[in-house]
């Protein structure tokens, strides 16, 4: 399996964060090809030491790299990454991750 993990920073206005992410991003990157699962994980979102300046963390399901590459390369994966400076005006950083059971 492979995942995309989007680390969204805190915002300057977070009503509107989440607006746009929830009614426009989401419908968009679910029109991702080879999507499995859209997880989010919103806050607080926390640390062993405290808060983590973190609003929101997406995380993509694929079957693996190649589906993750595939997908995330189509007019629809291209899409959804150019609309993510549009509402995320804390940043966000993005992970690619090989994931496998042990």
């Amino acid at each position: 399996m492979a995942r995309v993990v989007v680390q969204y920073k805190t915002p300057k206005d977070t009503a509107a964060f989440d607006r746009h992410y929830f009614e426009k991003h989401v419908p968009l990157a679910k029109k991702i090809p080879g999507l499995r699962k859209y997880e989010v994980n919103k806050g607080p979102i926390m640390t062993p030491q405290g808060p983590s300046g973190l609003h929101l963390i997406a995380i993509l399901h694929f079957d693996d790299i190649a589906a993750l590459q595939k997908g995330m390369g189509s007019p629809e994966g291209q899409a959804a990454g150019a609309d993510v400076p549009t509402f995320a005006t804390g940043g966000a950083d993005v992970l690619i991750l090989d994931t496998r059971e042990v």
